[in-house]
């Protein structure tokens, strides 16, 4: 019986890892419908390497600095319990490579791309696990002094502040340090609209992220005995919640209602394990609100040319996540207890400083060595991908 528990287990953790695998086609396809069309090529290429690099970081470097297992000195991690490290491996994989993909939606259009395949094996190899150890592996004591100072650990389910609010925060300095498109702002204030290219493939990117979610939330019990039915309700409510909210505010604006299911979403994942299902929904209603609200300001106001909006989107949507958990988990909101507002503020701004200084460390260090930015020239022409037509003619040689 043993055996075909872990075998079980071993199945569930897979089939979670291949749910969100098909997310990172979510992500290709949101990006992909969002920017300019003579940018659609870079999009896709960019989404699908940035995953290759993150695999190769994760499996060399970022996992033995999260959980201290390696892949070199022991034969039973290749065959121990059906394979069960390996395919945890692989769903944790899949979370890391979240983090670059969440970047690449901010500085979509303009960045050249070897420096971000570099950044991305920098991130996910080192900024990542770092914090990943803390939150979920007890790394330094970390987690310890937390509870002993607020009466429980800092709790993150399914990972708005590991995952999103990490990649949201890193993407920020990212951001920054790129400035914006060249001539998205004229000198006289005005903002030059760049609309999406085709809604029904950003419809496609959020609809794919959104089923696959369910795998995200739920399969991050990572064991079958530990499995939620309250994960995925609460997933879906939330889910709603954004959805409705970003409709509403965005005045029927279908980038703003595609979009608002994944604030949801977003925010969810810390505390969807213990909430009820109506603090779920309200959760999802306010990070709806708030990714409309912020990114509205963030493009018009503030001048800050974030293509996706992923910082309002995962940044602070995972932020209020980290926060709401301590929140709406709490008994008296119809919760199951066993977590502390202290706790999920001091957590989740620990996350917000580690990434907000790692991607200012790392994309400020690459911009000084390499360079970010394309070119107006390259700009123009729709980024550093090269496309070779083979025809009868002679090869040409197109750059988009």
């Amino acid at each position: 019986m043993e055996e075909i528990k872990v075998a079980v287990d071993a199945l569930f953790i897979m089939l979670g890892a291949t749910m969100v695998l098909a997310m990172h086609a979510g992500f290709a396809f949101l990006e992909l419908g969002t920017v300019r069309e003579k940018n659609q090529v870079n999009a896709l290429v960019k989404i699908l390497l940035d995953f290759s690099v993150s695999t190769i970081a994760y499996f060399f470097i970022g996992y033995g600095i999260a959980y201290g297992v390696g892949f070199w000195d022991s034969a039973s991690v290749l065959s121990q319990k059906s394979g069960f490290e390996l395919v945890k491996f692989f769903f944790l994989l899949t979370f890391a490579a979240a983090v670059p993909a969440i970047v690449s939606g901010g500085i979509a259009e303009r960045a050249k791309f070897n420096p971000q395949l570099i950044a991305t094996f920098i991130l996910v190899g080192f900024i990542y696990p770092f914090f990943e150890g803390i939150a979920w592996n007890q790394h330094y004591g970390i987690q310890a002094w937390i509870k002993a100072l607020c009466g429980e650990e800092f709790h993150d389910f399914a990972g708005s502040v590991v995952v999103h609010a990490v990649g949201g925060w890193i993407a920020l300095p990212a951001i920054l340090l790129l400035g914006a498109r060249y001539g998205r702002y004229g000198r006289d204030g005005k903002v030059s609209a760049h609309p999406p290219s085709s809604i029904p493939f950003l419809a496609l990117g959020a609809w794919t992220l959104a089923v696959g979610w369910f795998g995200f939330n739920v399969m991050s019990a990572q064991t079958i005995d530990k499995m939620s039915g309250l994960v995925a309700i609460n997933s879906l409510m939330a889910m709603v919640g954004g959805t409705l909210a970003a409709w509403w505010v965005g005045k029927n604006d279908p980038g703003f209602a595609y979009n608002g299911p994944l604030a949801g979403l977003v925010a969810v994942c810390a505390g969807s394990d213990l909430m009820h299902p109506l603090g779920a929904l309200v959760v999802g209603l306010v990070a709806g609100a708030l990714f409309v609200k912020v990114f509205t300001l963030e493009q018009n106001r503030w001048k800050i040319d974030d293509v996706l909006g992923v910082w309002p989107l995962h940044g602070l949507c995972g932020l209020w996540g980290g926060i709401a958990a301590g929140i709406f988990g709490q008994k008296s909101l119809g919760g199951l207890g066993g977590i502390s507002l202290s706790a999920q503020v001091i957590g989740t701004i620990m996350g917000v400083v580690i990434a907000g200084l790692g991607g200012l460390i790392v994309y400020g260090a690459l911009k000084k060595m390499m360079g970010l930015k394309l070119t107006p020239e390259e700009e123009f022409n729709g980024a550093d991908i090269t496309i070779h037509r083979i025809t009868s003619s002679p090869r040409k040689e197109t750059d988009w």
